[in-house]
């Protein structure tokens, strides 16, 4: 028998991390998801924080956003902790 995968867990702190940057950058969610090259509606959904992304999205968010990808997971970090207070 085997076991059922771990329930997925909202990524609140990651879609504010995301929405934060991407409006600093004074880009829409379709500008981004375009030059992330992920469809829109996906974009809005990891912002939502309703979708776990998975690390190759990140990536190629992070790089759209011109951010590394450990300054976007410590900016989400920083937004969970925060949510947590």
């Amino acid at each position: 028998m085997t076991a059922d995968p771990p329930p997925r867990e909202p990524q609140k702190g990651l879609g504010t991390a995301v929405r934060e940057l991407r409006r600093a950058a004074d880009l829409s969610q379709e500008d981004l998801a375009q030059a992330a090259e992920i469809p829109a509606p996906h974009l809005a959904l990891i912002e939502s924080g309703e979708h776990d992304p998975t690390w190759g999205d990140m990536r190629r968010v992070a790089q759209a956003l011109g951010v590394s990808l450990e300054a976007l997971s410590e900016l989400a970090e920083e937004h969970e902790l925060d949510r947590e207070v």
